[in-house]
């Protein structure tokens, strides 16, 4: 975990698109934790999902109710580390195999995006692989900042000598090499109680990637991907949200808000217990009133386990203006943050819905108003395998990690190697800078 106190993540090499590999991927939310195992097989390109170099058939599937997590991070070592191994332990079974290292979806850190810029100088010679990972490699330290950790590198084009907007620059001459990055990042704590919470189970973290990034790989058909769309992961401490604009991700961001609070709010409303308020959200749940509302009665068993304390009854109508008023603040927040990017502001396309608090009934309809776009609920695409229960929203993220592996050649990717050399950790010369810096 040394290179998160340089504000590294761990990043995985991007795999070969004529190999087979086996992926194990593990998204530890607010209200559940899943671990997927999938055989990724390279195949042959199609005219559907483009951008999949493989075929992903899953093989293993387990999954548990969370515990020691609050709003996507860690609050209890102890009972994360408890959920996690439930969840590998079964999807292992499942498959028959033992795993190593996970691919690890985060959500939470407040989630943000920021833009950088980086030229090198390549002597008025042909643009080659090697000065593309020379920029690439110079934007992503020039990213570096105090707290927050690096997620994603993502160039957004290239530019020589001023002349922007390039999108391979390989061959092309110049003096001037220059770079625009995406960045992604979260608060560095995050990230580093998550990945200990997974190393103390004996994983290694080969990646770790933001939710919505990869829930919006495993949604996003690829012209919403291209035109420009908004996916929005409603979990249940958390919304976070991310862009896509010509394949490629533009925008992230999230706050603490999702569907648990919509829970509490049943919970004190109907004056149930939190449990019960969960199911009548999940059975009853919805943002629409119909004609009939007002006599659909809904059981409310008591808050007390006292036998002479009836159960109340309560009508439908009840329940959505307990719904409603919440997921409108959650709703309208999402609004607010996309109009704040000048990169999403201006674009028109989708908004994919995913994530477990999506499944309310009229949400889509809702969230359409509001928001002022076309809206859709988003279920993972081409995966295989799966069974019924992780074909839903609910598991948009952990499909998306398998996904992930086909898309991390996108990503500015430093060797163990050069990452040593950047952070300072790892060489003779380095170790002997701290004994000095230590000793004197």
């Amino acid at each position: 975990m040394s290179a998160l106190h340089y504000g590294l993540t761990p990043k995985m090499k991007p795999i070969s698109p004529r190999r087979s590999a086996v992926i194990a991927a593990l998204d530890v939310g607010s209200s559940k934790v899943v671990c997927l195992i999938a055989r990724l097989r390279p195949h042959a390109p199609q005219q559907v999902l483009t951008r999949r170099s493989h075929s992903i058939e899953v093989i293993g599937f387990g999954h548990t109710v969370a515990r020691g997590m609050k709003a996507g991070g860690v609050v209890n070592l102890a009972k994360a580390e408890e959920a996690i191994r439930q969840a590998v332990d079964a999807a292992e079974r499942m498959a028959s195999v033992e795993i190593e290292s996970v691919v690890l979806s985060i959500s939470a850190g407040r989630l943000g995006s920021e833009l950088f810029a980086a030229d090198i100088e390549i002597a008025g010679s042909a643009v080659g692989d090697g000065d593309i990972a020379r920029v690439l490699g110079a934007g992503s330290r020039h990213s570096l900042r105090d707290g927050r950790a690096v997620l994603h590198s993502l160039p957004v084009g290239f530019s020589i000598d001023g002349v922007g907007g390039i999108r391979d620059p390989r061959g092309m001459l110049g003096s001037q090499f220059g770079v625009d990055m995406h960045v992604a990042t979260t608060d560095i704590a995050a990230a580093r109680n998550l990945m200990l919470a997974v190393e103390r189970c004996h994983l290694d973290v080969e990646a770790m990637v933001a939710s919505p990034y990869v829930g919006g790989l495993a949604v996003l058909a690829d012209d919403e991907a291209d035109l420009g769309s908004a996916v929005v992961d409603l979990g249940a401490g958390t919304t976070t949200m991310a862009a896509f604009l010509n394949g490629r991700l533009v925008h992230l961001e999230g706050f603490a808000l999702g569907g648990h609070h919509v829970t509490m709010d049943i919970a004190r409303g109907l004056n149930a217990r939190i449990a019960d308020a969960e199911r009548i959200k999940t059975l009853y749940g919805s943002v629409l009133s119909g004609g009939s509302d007002e006599r659909d009665m809904i059981t409310v068993p008591p808050l007390s386990e006292d036998e002479r304390e009836q159960a109340q009854f309560v009508s439908r109508a009840t329940l959505v203006s307990i719904v409603r008023p919440r997921v409108e603040e959650i709703l309208e927040m999402v609004r607010d943050r996309l109009a704040a990017s000048s990169i999403v502001a201006e674009q028109r396309g989708h908004v994919i819905l995913t994530g477990g608090a999506s499944q309310l009934t009229g949400l889509p309809d809702l969230a359409a108003r509001i928001l002022g776009r076309p809206v859709r609920i988003g279920r993972p695409l081409g995966i295989a395998g799966a069974p019924d229960a992780a074909k839903g929203p609910a598991f948009a993220v952990a499909a998306g990690l398998l996904v992930y592996p086909q898309a991390a050649h996108l990503e500015h990717f430093e060797s163990r190697r050069r990452r040593q050399l950047m952070t300072g950790t790892g060489g003779y010369f380095a170790r002997v800078g701290q004994w000095l810096r230590e000793s004197f």
